[in-house]
């Protein structure tokens, strides 16, 4: 199939691979802009610009997609579908009607459930058993389209955004070329009315741990945080990142210390093991090394 690929990120780069692989035509790849990134503020060309550079593929990275010469282009093309993941921006109506069979996008739950910018830290945070992976019909309204594929993916334990993603890339990537095998004799199925719920955008704010929360609360919020804003903690002026954590047994009053080696914290109910600290402007350490460096002792209530 002719198709124009739409994505951003290095989640949606293994699905551009493999369209390629499976024999498809990718007759445009289109990137938000390069922007300034790093400790040095340099310009780099988002990891989807990238690769389809590499390849030596057609790329479009534009500012304005109503409006300039991007429009024109992407009709142009008369391509057969659009292929969108992860790309960050709404697309209007124009985009989403010019290809033969519109636009598919994958999206990395189980619809309706966590439709929006941040499913897989939310999946995380709601403690679910499961999540997966679903191709849709792209409408103007936001992850309401009916739905291609679905592929279902169980939680490992101790799963954290970070190899959830890992996961979920990859199986995008089989779900794509799935979609794409006869598509224009697959029916996509409604969306369910019911159990539709909403995962925002995530923010470092969202990082924020509070101690008095359940144990399991906040485990499950350090690892959906991991690795971007991280767990955190307000520390000495910065935050204390929790880079990995793990439930204990233990109780107390919520931030007590109940044990240096290894370094465990009460929380409102249980607590947490301190597997991986680290404070701000320094390098990330071994919970009970931290505590020693910082005198804590048994009985330490942390501020």
């Amino acid at each position: 199939m002719r198709v124009i690929f739409m994505g951003t990120p290095d989640f949606a780069v293994p699905t551009l691979d493999a369209l390629l692989q499976a024999g498809h035509d990718v007759v445009l790849v289109v990137a938000q802009p390069s922007r300034p990134a790093g400790r040095g503020k340099k310009v780099r060309p988002p990891p989807v610009a990238a690769r389809a550079a590499a390849l030596g593929l057609p790329l479009a990275q534009p500012r304005a997609l109503r409006s300039g010469p991007f429009p024109e282009r992407y009709v142009a093309l008369e391509a057969d579908v659009a292929v969108v993941i992860a790309y960050g921006r709404i697309l209007p109506e124009r985009l989403l009607d010019a290809p033969r069979h519109g636009a598919v996008n994958l999206h990395a739950s189980l619809l309706p459930r966590w439709r929006g910018a941040g499913p897989i830290q939310a999946a995380l945070l709601a403690g679910d058993a499961e999540t997966g992976v679903c191709a849709q019909r792209m409408q103007p309204s936001l992850d309401t389209g009916p739905v291609y594929v679905r592929r279902a993916l169980r939680i490992a334990p101790g799963a954290t955004a970070g190899t959830l993603h890992d996961r979920l890339a990859t199986l995008s990537a089989a779900v794509a070329v799935e979609t794409l095998t006869d598509l224009a004799g697959r029916i996509p199925v409604p969306q369910a009315e019911d159990g539709i719920t909403w995962a925002p955008k995530i923010d470092k704010s969202d990082g924020r741990i509070d101690l008095s929360q359940p144990a399991a609360d906040c485990d499950r919020r350090i690892r959906a945080m991991s690795p971007w804003p991280g767990g955190w903690l307000p520390w000495e002026g910065g935050p204390l990142k929790l880079r990995a954590v793990r439930p204990s047994a233990g109780e107390g009053a919520p931030g007590t210390v109940l044990s240096t080696d290894p370094l465990v914290v009460a929380c409102g109910t249980g607590a947490l093991e301190w597997v991986t600290v680290q404070a701000p402007g320094r390098r990330a350490l071994p919970g009970s090394v931290f505590a020693n460096g910082h005198r804590w002792s048994v009985g330490t209530v942390l501020p």
